[in-house]
């Protein structure tokens, strides 16, 4: 359970990264908002309260399926100490550690992503290697819902269960929209919870910026005897008004004033 302190302080860390999202994207001219954004409070809790992310052997992995929202990850990686922040403002730029998908150039970063529907198979993959070597780390891997329409994504599924990997842990950042619109209108995704039982993962559903639920519920999951799916309600663009629930935000940078509504907003 999370105290008052850890609360607050967690609260302002995903603040802080909200603003430095705003930031690369808008000084690249490019990048991807919505989906940073609404993963934003769940991987803040991941980082700074449940995962060992020491460089020895003993920590535990995560791969950032949805690559796409590689600015929330750099900011992250600098609030841990892998990157200074003034290295954030090279995010896209030519030559950069901070690509648009992450790549390995980067410090922290264990797996080049960006293709969606692979990261699955690769935290399954990392998986059975600790099990292999019998070292006790975590595996967690950050899904975005619009790419569960890949078939690479359910092969995963089918597989880690059979393999006995209960050292994964599979976030979904269920937002409900990808770039072309609602995932229910486009290949419909509901009733998921259900689905990923009849696979026979542990599924537990949350909301996706309630820090408390994020930290107890990932806790609980890296007890579980089974792999485990934390389904996280989430809101595509959160923390800016004219964002929230905007799939037009999926991809694109801000304009000069809707940047300066935006941090106004934020820094609220």
């Amino acid at each position: 359970m999370l105290s008052e302190i850890e609360i607050k302080e967690l609260e302002k860390l995903s603040k802080e990264n909200r603003i430095n999202i705003l930031n690369m994207v808008y000084n690249a001219k490019s990048g991807h908002i919505g989906g940073a954004l609404s993963s934003c409070d769940v991987l803040t809790v991941l980082f700074h309260k449940c995962m060992n992310h020491s460089k020895g052997s003993d920590r535990a992995r995560f791969v950032l399926s949805k690559g796409h929202a590689s600015a929330l990850y750099y900011s992250v990686l600098s609030q841990i100490g892998y990157i200074d922040k003034e290295e954030l403002l090279t995010f896209r730029k030519l030559g950069s550690r901070l690509q648009g998908h992450p790549c390995l150039k980067c410090p922290g970063v264990e797996v080049a992503t960006g293709s969606l529907g692979q990261g699955l198979s690769i935290a399954c993959g990392k998986a059975m290697a600790l099990k292999l070597d019998k070292n006790d780390a975590n595996v967690f891997v950050l899904l975005g819902d619009g790419e569960l329409q890949e078939g690479s994504v359910w092969e995963a599924f089918m597989g880690a269960p059979l393999r006995g990997l209960d050292n994964l842990v599979a976030i979904i950042d269920r937002n409900r929209l990808q770039i072309d619109g609602s995932t229910e209108n486009i290949k419909p995704l509901d009733d998921l919870g259900a689905k990923l039982r009849a696979f026979n993962w542990d599924v537990m559903e949350i909301d996706g910026h309630n820090l408390c639920q994020i930290y107890d519920t990932i806790e609980k999951a890296k007890q579980s005897n089974k792999p485990t799916a934390i389904i996280a309600d989430t809101i595509k663009g959160k923390g800016v008004s004219f964002m929230e629930n905007n799939a037009g935000w999926h991809g694109k940078a801000p304009s000069e004033d809707e940047y300066t509504k935006a941090i106004m907003e934020l820094k609220i």
